[in-house]
């Protein structure tokens, strides 16, 4: 790949930040965005701006199309059998929200189990927990080990009559481990148990195909993928779509309305109440074509090398300790500075112009199980350079000299 060329393409990487030119290592956080994408949001307000599916002008025909088409594309990159098993949603949390309130009020019962991991981070236990106190059901955690990979036999083992439903990620936010996906699938289906698969971390990183996974459900964000913020997509098998109640009420999700009975609308936009972020989903099909152009091999073989050279050069500088060390990893590398607070590191690493991610990334649980209270995180994009992670290692060297 021709990483400067693709640099080129982000005019935010262009610009200095403390007088020193940026480098941007936090795209677990969210990703920049490159010209194609800005441009995409901008032509739509620029020239087609109109409400979708409610009108017979020429603006309304040409966002519906737009929009529609958007959706079609997010169906081919994650292999999903038709477009009207793509839901757009605000985002990854909303979707397992979306599969939470829906298909499990719907079948939860007093005594069911849901099973989720160890390192799930909080928009996969929450939603859970909640819908678990609404309906009696309970929430079991598969447990991980001290390199940060799933115990997949203590996984099978938690799986019972009991589960009805099993979440896991794909790509873990806070150790960057990569779970065997298709096997926990495997194992659930074995017994009737549906899947969802939270695939925030993986779209963007893997070739990531729902028919190889065999998931029931698939959930992921824009922005993590070189989209705009505040739009994603949930995927999900017709059939299991089909039979959940709407999850929200309101416009376009209707077929006719009476004061005595609603009748809800086809998928995919029984789920899709109300006027949705068409911009947003202008700017995710600007996304996915920007994704297209590359081979998500070629992607991932640099980003592993990002990952190799990062954990090679974090061992040089004293009294780093990486956090998760599982043999397949993806995308980021997390770590502590011993007697410095990984606020302190990302604050300094800030002053020289080196932008990562500090705190529990949302996974608190993850740092319990490792008795830390935060990380220092790195996290790769596309974009990224191993002269990137040169100036974030000589901005580390910065902090130790520093700190003693």
């Amino acid at each position: 790949m021709d990483v400067a060329a693709i640099r080129a393409e982000f005019p935010i990487l262009k610009q200095q930040v403390h007088g020193r030119p940026l480098v941007y290592l936090d795209s677990a956080n969210t990703t920049q965005k490159p010209q194609s994408v800005i441009d995409a949001q901008s032509r739509y307000y620029e020239s087609d701006n109109a409400n979708i599916h409610r009108a017979t002008h020429l603006l309304s025909e040409r966002a519906t199309k737009a929009y529609e088409v958007a959706r079609s594309k997010v169906q081919h990159l994650v292999g999903a059998a038709d477009s009207s098993e793509i839901i757009f949603t605000r985002g990854c949390t909303e979707a397992i929200n979306l599969v939470a309130q829906s298909w499990g009020r719907t079948n939860l019962r007093p005594g069911d189990e849901v099973l989720i991991t160890w390192m799930e981070h909080h928009s996969n236990i929450v939603p859970w927990q909640i819908v678990c106190e609404q309906t009696g059901a309970r929430l079991k955690v598969a447990p991980i080990d001290d390199r940060g990979e799933l115990d997949v036999d203590r996984f099978a083992s938690l799986l019972s009559a009991r589960t009805k439903f099993v979440s896991v990620i794909h790509v873990s936010n806070a150790l960057g481990t990569v779970n065997p996906v298709e096997r926990l699938v495997a194992l659930a289906h074995e017994r009737g148990v549906p899947v969802l698969v939270d695939g925030a971390q993986a779209v963007p990183h893997l070739a990531v195909d729902v028919q190889r996974l065999g998931c029931d459900f698939l959930a992921f964000s824009a922005h993590k993928m070189y989209g705009p913020t505040g739009i994603g997509a949930l995927y999900g098998k017709a059939a299991l779509l089909d039979a959940m109640p709407p999850y929200q009420g309101g416009g376009d999700m209707i077929a006719s309305v009476t004061f005595e009975k609603t009748t809800y609308n086809t998928l995919p936009y029984k789920f899709e109440a109300g006027t949705p972020n068409i911009a947003g989903v202008v700017g995710f099909g600007a996304a996915v074509d920007f994704l297209g152009r590359f081979d998500m091999r070629a992607v991932e073989a640099h980003e592993h090398d990002l990952l190799d050279y990062t954990t090679s050069r974090l061992r040089e500088v004293p009294g780093v300790r990486l956090v998760g060390e599982a043999r397949h990893r993806a995308g980021l590398v997390s770590f502590v500075l011993d007697g410095v607070h990984p606020h302190d590191v990302g604050t300094i690493l800030d002053r020289e112009g080196v932008a990562i991610r500090t705190g529990q990334h949302c996974a608190q649980p993850v740092m319990d199980r490792f008795g830390i209270p935060a990380t220092a995180r790195i996290s790769f994009g596309i974009y990224n350079t191993r002269d990137d992670v040169d100036r974030a290692v000589a901005a580390l060297r910065t902090v130790r000299e520093l700190f003693g």
